[in-house]
């Protein structure tokens, strides 16, 4: 056998292992596991951006005061509902359900969003 065909030889012994170790194999390890979805609203100048956020379920939702002033991301339906967030501060809450949740900040009750879930 020369060189070249023992190297043909082990390299198809390694693949073949390789495969049968792969295709043998039906335990899922964490790093197989999907990460988690995370999406995010803003708020500045008196709003939140984007105005209607569009998630799967399962999705962490978190809210970031970029603005000057205390704000609130509160759910119309009692949901969720934040403390004031002073400037940099976040709220987060994972939509476990499919639905339309609007929400609004209880300091400046103009300032309205929602988050639909699919």
């Amino acid at each position: 056998m020369t060189k070249n065909n023992m190297w043909v030889a082990g390299l198809a012994t390694s693949v073949m292992i390789a495969l049968l170790l792969v295709t043998g194999s039906s335990s899922v390890k964490a790093n197989d596991q999907p990460r988690a979805a995370t999406a995010g609203v803003k708020i500045d100048n008196f709003s939140f951006e984007p105005q209607t956020l569009t998630v799967t379920v399962g999705t962490t939702v978190t809210w970031t005061n970029r603005d000057d002033i205390p704000h609130t991301s509160v759910s119309t339906e009692g949901v969720f509902k934040s403390k004031v967030m002073d400037t940099d501060e976040t709220f987060s809450y994972r939509f476990t359900k499919a639905g339309t949740y609007p929400y609004y900040c209880t300091i400046h009750p103009k300032m309205t969003g929602k988050v639909v879930v699919q």
